[in-house]
């Protein structure tokens, strides 16, 4: 099923989101207008030493996710990534973001395009445009097929991307650490970086509380960075309830991912989330993934072993066939 242009159907003014988009009834948000849940996701400071290992296992033990501060990236370079995303979005002809669509046949595929996370004739669409890069390694990075406005746009994502992945490293550094390993053990495991930079656009909807902008999932690599504009929407699952991510301007959001969580052996646990969607405003975010190599085999730094050892491009197949469904992929290696 071919998934339209998203900011096109919110621009047609229509009272009634088309039934293609319609969630079922069990995983509809229960109220997108209100959050009443009084847990908040963990906020981390990394320039406090004080205790932060201590406060790294907490926050990875018991969420699988959350923000840090001062974290050495410039936050005008935050600002700067979600300036350029926006005017992508809102400043280009469809015309014009139409050149970089990217090829609805693969989930891979760098570039433009609204397609849902797993693609079949029975999947629910999400409320969501989005524009991927290819960063990392270096051999990947083309900017020539990023846009070219505005005229900064393709040297932000690059420096966005050298950041994150020294952010990145630096943190899965920390949760070693925090688990009594080496501090290079779990970026050892995962190998050279693939990273990809997505950018994500949700277009004001007209039944919030009927479609997901994102619907439940956990990620598929090691460790994902994501940064919200000031329209709230990200969820994180947690005690059997949804949590919203406080939209902070100067924070990071820190998601473990699934290959995390095998390395770890179940110890940590990859956080399951998504976004909503909200009636008034369109919102983005820019969401900055760490995997390993498609050959990498990933397996427990601890023994006994919980998970089976997986080969990362068969566990991302898997994931693309069966779809997320909470964290049944996960679940399947268990021993």
């Amino acid at each position: 099923m071919e998934a339209q242009r998203v900011q096109l159907l919110a621009e047609k003014g229509e009272i009634t989101v088309p039934s293609q988009y319609i969630q079922p009834p069990d995983t509809r948000p229960q109220n997108p207008n209100a959050n009443v849940k009084e847990a908040e996701v963990p906020v981390i400071d990394l320039s406090s030493r004080s205790n932060l290992l201590e406060k790294m296992k907490k926050a990875c033990k018991e969420w699988g996710a959350f923000q840090v501060i001062n974290h050495k990236v410039p936050i005008c370079l935050l600002d700067d990534m979600r300036r350029v995303g926006r005017n992508f979005f809102e400043g280009c002809e469809m015309e014009e973001k139409l050149r970089y669509s990217c090829d609805s046949s693969s989930p891979a595929s760098e570039g433009y395009g609204s397609r849902m996370l797993v693609e079949s004739n029975e999947t629910v669409l999400d409320w969501r445009d989005y524009f991927d890069h290819h960063t990392l390694p270096l051999s990947r990075r083309d900017p020539s097929h990023w846009p070219e406005s505005p005229a900064d746009y393709r040297k932000v994502v690059a420096e966005y991307s050298d950041h994150m992945k020294s952010l990145a490293q630096e943190l899965l550094g920390l949760v070693s650490e925090s688990l009594g390993l080496t501090c290079q053990c779990i970026e050892n495991i995962v190998g050279d970086f693939y990273q990809n930079i997505t950018i994500s656009y949700y277009p004001p909807c007209p039944q919030p509380e009927l479609t997901l902008g994102l619907q439940s999932h956990s990620d598929m690599g090691a460790i994902t960075l994501l940064i919200q504009d000031d329209v709230g929407g990200l969820e994180v699952f947690n005690n059997e309830e949804w949590v919203t991510v406080k939209p902070m301007s100067n924070a990071i959001c820190v998601i473990l991912a699934d290959q995390t969580e095998i390395i770890t052996n179940g110890e940590y646990r990859s956080a399951q989330h998504r976004a909503l969607t909200n009636a008034k405003r369109s919102r983005l975010s820019v969401a900055t993934f760490h995997d390993p190599a498609k050959a990498r085999q990933i397996s427990p730094a601890f023994h006994p072993p919980r998970y089976r050892p997986v080969i990362y491009g068969d566990y991302v197949s898997s994931w693309y066939t069966k779809g997320p469904e909470g964290k049944r992929n996960l679940d399947a290696l268990l021993i």
